[in-house]
């Protein structure tokens, strides 16, 4: 098998579909994933090797999906080369790519240094945090994100975040050791009925998780950086502005400057923002320490928003009621950290956004990315930053 291979590297040494340096894996249509230190790259033997091919390259194992649903997508396209590298190897063999969706590698200007005929960097999904979008314009690489309100994204993460919800409330974890130990009725829960939900960045996801509270009977309240102006122009009452459609969403609007009030009032806490030099942090002691005692902390957002220390030190002391999140503040998330062994803590693997329809639907938005730029048409179904 490994002396084949070899074989076939060696005749299609000048084969411009090859990557150099890289193991060949020979078919049209196979795809594998392989774990972290090995490669996977596509070598398409029905490609005409005088036509140029437009690399595109996804960074690091994690999210598994998105690669292999953008593979399908694309298998008509023989022109399209995808393919995924460990996080470690990007450096080296970024070079060869025309596009690269990053997932959670980290492009500082060293690494775009080596992106000689990049064109487009783009997330799979809304996060950006980690690349340095200067470098990139120096660079002459377009940075991009997928709407996650087009997509199904925001509502995928609206939903985890009212089932982490959910599960703090029914006591989920300890469920399970009655389960074990044959025990009924126990433990008392609570409901959803009647609580005051704060919305932490009423943005896509803040939107998306609004509309479905307003079905379980709660007060939301919601702060955001700069809220639409209610100086609008006039719309006819059959078309609901924005500002009609946020109001009868949510019963309180803030800003910034409001979210310790807000947090005071709440029994539920929502992390939805974007992560940012602003809001690295920002749910801190000062924070915590403002919410009301017994009140559950959600994210489903970053977990870099989140300071460790202090969301510990809370639990550890009672005040607060509990954390659910899908996000970690080192990722993958270390399964020995002592904050699982709060009965109240629930832990899922960054998997808000990673639902069928999601994935399928932003799959398509990077395969019709990549047959643009093949093309040389101007990019639709994304928002470009730079």
């Amino acid at each position: 098998m490994l002396a084949s291979c070899i074989k076939r590297q060696i005749a299609l040494a000048g084969a411009k579909n090859l990557v150099q340096g890289l193991p060949c894996f020979s078919s049209s249509l196979l795809h594998r994933s392989f774990s972290a230190g090995m490669s996977s790259v596509v070598e398409r033997n029905d490609v005409d090797n005088n036509k140029p091919i437009t690399r595109v390259l996804f960074c690091g194992p994690h999210f598994p999906a998105s690669q292999n649903y953008t593979r399908e997508y694309l298998e008509k396209y023989p022109f399209i080369q995808v393919d995924e590298l460990p996080l470690e190897q990007v450096p080296d063999h970024i070079g060869n790519y025309d596009l690269c969706v990053a997932k959670n590698m980290r492009f500082d200007s060293n690494v775009l240094s080596r992106a000689k005929q990049m064109k487009l960097i783009m997330q799979f999904g809304v996060g950006l945090e980690g690349v340095d979008i200067d470098a990139a314009t120096k660079h002459g690489i377009k940075v991009a994100r997928i709407p996650g309100g087009a997509t199904g994204n925001a509502a995928s993460c609206a939903e985890m975040a009212i089932y982490l919800m959910l599960g703090l409330l029914r006591k989920q974890n300890e469920m399970q050791i009655s389960v074990k130990q044959k025990m009924l009725g126990e433990p008392v829960g609570d409901t959803l009925l009647g609580k005051t939900i704060f919305i932490l960045g009423f943005g896509n996801i803040g939107v998306e998780l609004a509309k479905r509270l307003k079905t379980f009977g709660v007060k939301v309240i919601a702060t955001k950086r700069s809220w639409p102006s209610s100086l609008e122009v006039v719309t006819p009452k059959a078309f609901p502005s924005q500002n009609e459609v946020i109001d009868d969403l949510i019963d309180k609007k803030g800003i910034h400057g409001d979210i310790y009030e807000f947090a005071s009032n709440a029994d539920i806490v929502v992390c939805c923002l974007s992560l940012n030099k602003d809001t690295v942090g920002i749910v801190n002691k000062s924070f915590v320490s403002s919410m009301k005692k017994g009140a559950l902390l959600v994210n489903v957002a970053r977990g870099a928003l989140l300071d460790y220390e202090a969301v510990v030190h809370y639990l550890e002391l009672g005040h607060l009621g509990g954390l659910g999140t899908d996000v970690a503040w080192r990722e993958p998330f270390e399964p020995d950290d002592p904050i699982l062994k709060f009965k109240n803590v629930i832990l899922t693997p960054h998997v808000a956004g990673v639902t069928e329809h999601s994935y399928r639907t932003m799959s398509k938005v990077v395969g019709d990315v990549a047959l643009q730029l093949h093309a040389g048409k101007p990019f639709t179904g994304i928002e470009l930053v730079n």
